[in-house]
C-alpha cells in the first residue's frame, strides 16, 4: 500500500469516527454538507472571477433601500422555492408530501440519505436557502443591476401582498367570531 492510501484511508476513518461522535447515531450527511459549503464557494468564487475578467464595476456596497429590498426579496424567494405548491416539483426528489403548513404553504418531509437528503434540507429550509438567494441577488447587483433592482422591487411587493392577504384573513376570523 503506498503512503498516499494509507494517509488517505486514515483521514477517511478519522471522518467516520468524527462523524459517528458528533451525530450519535443519527443520519447527518455531512459529506453532504462539505459538498453544499464547496458548491457555494465554487459559485461564489465563479462570480468573482467572472466579474474580474469582464472588469465588471463591483459596488463598495448596496444602498440602504436596495439592502432593504433585497432582504425582503430574499425572504419572499426563499420562501417562494422552499414552501410553495407550484415549486414541489423541483423539491419532489428529495421531500415527500405532508400536508399544509400555513396558507399556501406545504409541509414536506426530507427522504434519502447523503447528498440527497442535503439538497432536501437546503431546499425545504427557507433559512438555509436564504444564502444563496442572497448571493444571486448581490450579484445581480454586480452583472445587471436594473434587472436585479427590478427583481427585488417586484418579489417586495409580493411579500407586501401577502402580509395585506395575511391582514385581511385577520379581520374576517374577527368578524365571523
Amino acid at each position: 500500500m503506498s503512503v498516499f492510501t494509507d494517509v488517505k484511508s486514515r483521514a477517511a476513518e478519522l471522518a467516520r469516527a468524527e462523524k459517528e461522535r458528533y451525530s450519535g447515531g443519527e443520519e447527518r450527511p455531512l459529506g453532504g454538507y462539505l459538498a453544499a459549503m464547496g458548491a457555494y464557494v465554487t459559485v461564489t468564487g465563479s462570480l468573482v472571477l467572472a466579474a474580474r475578467l469582464t472588469r465588471r464595476q463591483v459596488p463598495a456596497g448596496l444602498g440602504i433601500a436596495d439592502v432593504l429590498l433585497s432582504a425582503v426579496a430574499t425572504h419572499k424567494l426563499s420562501r417562494v422555492i422552499a414552501k410553495d405548491p407550484v415549486t414541489s416539483p423541483l423539491r419532489a426528489p428529495f421531500t415527500r408530501y405532508q400536508g399544509q403548513s400555513g396558507p399556501a404553504e406545504l409541509k414536506e418531509e426530507v427522504r434519502g440519505t447523503g447528498a440527497r437528503k442535503t439538497v432536501g434540507e437546503l431546499l425545504t429550509c427557507p433559512f438555509c436557502i436564504d444564502m444563496w438567494v442572497a448571493t444571486g441577488l448581490v450579484a445581480g447587483f454586480v452583472f445587471l443591476p436594473r434587472t436585479t433592482r427590478l427583481a427585488t422591487q417586484t418579489l417586495a411587493v409580493l411579500a407586501g401582498a401577502d402580509f395585506l392577504q395575511f391582514g385581511y384573513s385577520l379581520v374576517e376570523e374577527k368578524q365571523q367570531s
